[in-house]
């Protein structure tokens, strides 16, 4: 493998301060490290609040569409197809309003492996007569196969609803040709890339998705408070979510009594008031991760969750993570006897990773991570287990 004096990309370390202080910082599945930037930007915001007080909202609104449109060119969206909002919960919350389990099509295909918050949402539409149908994984919970996800579609299919990439494993997953049956037979497309943005090139138009989330923690370093909305610009004249509020109107500041009258394009979807400083923190990660570009960052993943799985290899260490290139995303999962003290020691030691169960250690470097902090976290990992000290966790403590 090339050796790190050759990676261009480790030129950004110094826009990540935390990356000073740790001796690996490797939980950007979970929390990417803050742009030195954000700090700027939210003193902006605080600067304008206090000397422009309520006028500042001339400023804070219009920031909703350009930190969506930002987003948006990273993701290949069109200008209005995009909003944001606070959680990807509320957005999938948002689009089951606007759609009606009462008929013959009814159904939701989803996987066994999609992340809870979005499941718990379409399991609570059983009340209003929606069926689920959730994908079995073959591999004990690596990914699901294609073929398994096409044989669930069919006529009386609703909604797909599809996480990118898997939080549990990293696997990535097909989604090309499920998108391409769900249309065959009339069924929307709902695909969740909270693991995926930022981490591995999306274009919403090559893969004609009909709604696309996620949220700006992970890769796109972008901090909590910034979840975004896609919707094909073609859905979104006749989509009327009943989830609402005065932003979703075309006119909200004519405060119009009745129905709303929807905005023409995703501002509908936005609902009620934003988190202004949140959209000011995303903006510092959004600009970084489009100036990098998504190809060179996966470009780099690939080569470093390959290096990581070797070292896992020579250790005999158990890989949750999919072999296949075209079939993982940006992390890599390892467990072992011991695996979640393990977890706790190596963040004593200054190496910022997570667990979970069936998955194991979560390692995830970015773009500004280094061939050595990969090297080190797995030489840390041996050491410790040849110490003979790991302990079995006590069930309910869970190493953050």
């Amino acid at each position: 493998m090339p050796p790190a004096q050759t990676d261009t990309l480790l030129k950004w370390r110094s826009e990540f301060p935390i990356l000073e202080r740790k001796a690996g910082y490797l939980i950007n599945n979970s929390l990417g490290a803050m742009p030195r930037k954000a700090r700027q930007y939210l003193n902006d915001y605080a600067d304008l609040w206090d000397t422009e007080g309520v006028v500042a909202w001339h400023s804070w609104l219009p920031m909703v569409a350009q930190t969506a449109d930002l987003l948006g060119s990273i993701l290949n969206a069109p200008p209005g197809t995009m909003t944001m909002h606070q959680n990807v919960s509320t957005l999938i919350s948002v689009l089951i309003s606007g759609l009606s389990f009462s008929g013959r099509r009814n159904k939701v295909v989803l996987t066994e492996l999609n992340f809870p918050s979005v499941v718990y949402n379409w399991m609570a539409q059983r009340r209003n007569g929606a069926r689920i149908e959730a994908v079995k994984s073959r591999d004990g919970g690596l990914n699901v196969e294609t073929e398994d996800l096409l044989a669930a579609i069919d006529d009386e299919t609703l909604v797909v609803s599809l996480d990118l990439v898997l939080f549990r494993s990293s696997g990535l997953v097909d989604v090309k040709p499920v998108i391409e049956k769900a249309h065959r037979h009339g069924a929307l497309v709902v695909l969740d890339c909270y693991q995926a943005t930022g981490a591995v090139p999306i274009d919403v138009r090559a893969l004609g998705v009909d709604f696309l989330v996620g949220g700006s923690v992970k890769w796109l370093c972008g901090g909590p408070g910034a979840a975004y909305l896609y919707a094909r610009q073609d859905l979104i004249p006749d989509f009327k979510p009943r989830m609402t509020g005065w932003f979703s109107d075309a006119h909200p500041f004519d405060f119009h009594f009745g129905d709303v009258e929807y905005a023409a394009d995703a501002h509908r979807f936005m609902g009620g008031s934003p988190s202004v400083p949140a959209l000011h923190a995303a903006r510092a990660g959004y600009e970084i991760i489009r100036e990098v570009g998504v190809a060179a960052i996966r470009e780099k993943s690939l080569r470093q969750t390959s290096l990581l799985m070797a070292l896992a290899d020579e250790q005999g260490l158990k890989v949750n993570t999919p072999r296949a290139p075209h079939r993982r995303g940006n992390t890599v999962c390892v467990d072992f006897e011991g695996s979640e003290d393990a977890c706790r020691r190596l963040i004593e030691q200054g190496f910022v990773v997570d667990w979970r169960p069936n998955g194991g250690i979560r390692i995830s470097p970015h773009f500004y991570n280094s061939d050595s902090e990969c090297r080190s976290i797995m030489e840390a990992i041996r050491e410790l287990r040849r110490s003979g000290t790991l302990q079995k966790m006590p069930t309910g403590l869970r190493a953050h």
